[in-house]
């Protein structure tokens, strides 16, 4: 759900322009460190990333960058230092879903994966691996924002009482918004190639245990997790409920690192398992994973057969409703009528309700063309929780256009408005507290700055 407050204001350092920036930073930078947060480094090639990384995706500043941008990674400094000290963690399933989803989101936009390595002047692995660290900081950052936060709450009173004093020309302009009903189909996996895979992953089993070539090895070759192929397949320790609960399962049961799992389901694909080392309730484990193929013919077979249930649809021998729920794949919305549920990721609350860009891309660009009442043509699109390739159709439920919010249509919206004001406020008192306690060098040619936070620079 988009912000009116934007809540992730310490988050705003996106994803580097692999290429681009890269080059950058070590063909015309010479670098140095700018700021020391703690004993954390922020070099001058670190700002010149993110300010590339910035111009590449139109984002525009709010004063100076060479200013704004320290601040916001020393921000983000404080935050992974305090989740680290109250240790919070991120699974390795959530890694590898928010890694999926920008990647396939790249080749969207570039047009193909091999597109996608020329652009960036990198592999698929390499921009992988680069994602993956991004991920995993910007996903503890979140989660330990929303522990400081989680539980501020306002009532209706209030909610009425800020919509009563804010003046006529400050009213929220609240965007167009959609509804959206969703139908999805996997295309069929012949078994024979689920067997492929599974005798595969026992050859590797095999010659593992043989001692012919070692699990590490195995998965810089050949698994297709490469995040985590790139370290030998090794996942880091984890606890039980971060991980798919079928790989945990066979995960905590291992005994002795020198031997192979069986092997395991999970929503991911299939994967052998080999114990590293256990603490207490975390396990650190390595994998390899294989996924089977779907060919083009598959993908045909689902789509051509979803457009035979809306043509259905549209001659009334059954309602969209009905055939979601009967149907449809998408564990998410097939109990809800097929619709479309926009979580907000700060609060948790649910809504039907999405503006354009908070639909996935493959999504907004059919429902972009609809009526309301309208279903589309079969498409294929990438399901963002598990990257896989899947067949669906959409029928805009509803379309609600832009208009000066009110207390009656909005109340949701307006609510959202006023924790976000709460939560900025209760985040920007933590900073500047963390500051007093935290050890900060700023290079004198960067001090010079109309900090958001003030406290940056000791006095003596």
């Amino acid at each position: 759900m988009k912000k009116f407050v934007n809540f992730r204001f310490v988050v705003t350092l996106v994803l580097a322009v692999f290429a681009n920036v890269a080059t950058y930073a070590q063909d015309n930078v010479v670098d140095e460190v700018v700021w020391v947060v703690g004993d954390e480094a922020i070099l001058k090639s670190d700002v010149e990333e993110a300010r590339m990384d910035a111009l590449y995706n139109g984002r525009r500043f709010e004063g100076d960058p060479y200013c704004v941008i320290p601040e916001e990674i020393a921000v983000q400094k404080l935050f992974l230092h305090q989740a680290k000290l109250d240790s919070i963690e991120v699974s390795e399933a959530e890694i590898i879903q928010r890694v999926d989803m920008m990647t396939n989101m790249y080749i969207q936009q570039i047009g193909s994966k091999e597109k996608m390595e020329e652009y960036f002047n990198k592999t698929a692995t390499q921009i992988r691996e680069t994602l993956r660290d991004n991920a995993r900081d910007g996903l503890t950052v979140q989660k330990m924002q929303q522990k400081l936060v989680g539980e501020i709450k306002v009532t209706p009173a209030e909610v009425r009482r800020y919509f009563k004093d804010l003046p006529q020309d400050s009213i929220p302009y609240i965007p167009t918004q959609v509804e959206v009903q969703i139908i999805t189909l996997q295309p069929k996996i012949p078994i024979s190639e689920i067997e492929d895979v599974k005798k595969t992953l026992r050859d590797y089993t095999d010659r593992v245990t043989k001692g012919e070539i070692d699990f590490s090895t195995l998965a810089r070759l050949y698994s297709e997790d490469k995040a985590s192929a790139i370290k030998g397949g090794e996942c880091g320790f984890m606890g039980r409920g971060m991980m798919d609960p079928s790989y945990a399962n066979v995960a905590f049961s291992l005994q002795d690192p020198k031997k192979v799992s069986k092997i395991v389901e999970s929503e991911f694909g299939y994967h052998i398992i080999q114990l590293i080392e256990k603490r207490g309730d975390r396990v650190n484990t390595r994998h390899i994973l294989l996924r089977p193929k779907v060919s083009e013919k598959e993908l045909t077979e689902a789509c051509a057969r979803l457009d035979s249930i809306a043509d259905d649809i549209r001659a009334n021998k059954f309602t969209f409703d009905e055939a979601a729920a009967v149907i449809s794949q998408d564990k998410d919305t097939r109990n809800n009528h097929g619709i479309m549920v926009n979580i907000n990721e700060n609060s948790g609350v649910t809504t039907s309700k999405f503006q354009m860009q908070d639909l996935p891309q493959d999504v907004a660009k059919v429902v972009d063309k609809m009526n309301v009442g309208e279903i589309s043509k079969a498409f294929t699109m990438i399901n963002e929780k598990d990257g896989k390739e899947v067949c669906a159709i959409v029928k805009l439920k509803a379309k609600i256009n832009g208009h000066k919010a009110t207390i009656a249509e909005d109340y949701q919206d307006l609510k959202e408005i006023v924790m976000d004001k709460r939560r900025e406020e209760m985040l920007h008192k933590w900073i500047l507290d963390k500051q007093k306690h935290t050890y900060v060098r700023i290079n004198e040619n960067w001090q010079k700055c109309d900090f958001k936070y003030p406290g940056w620079v000791k006095k003596d």
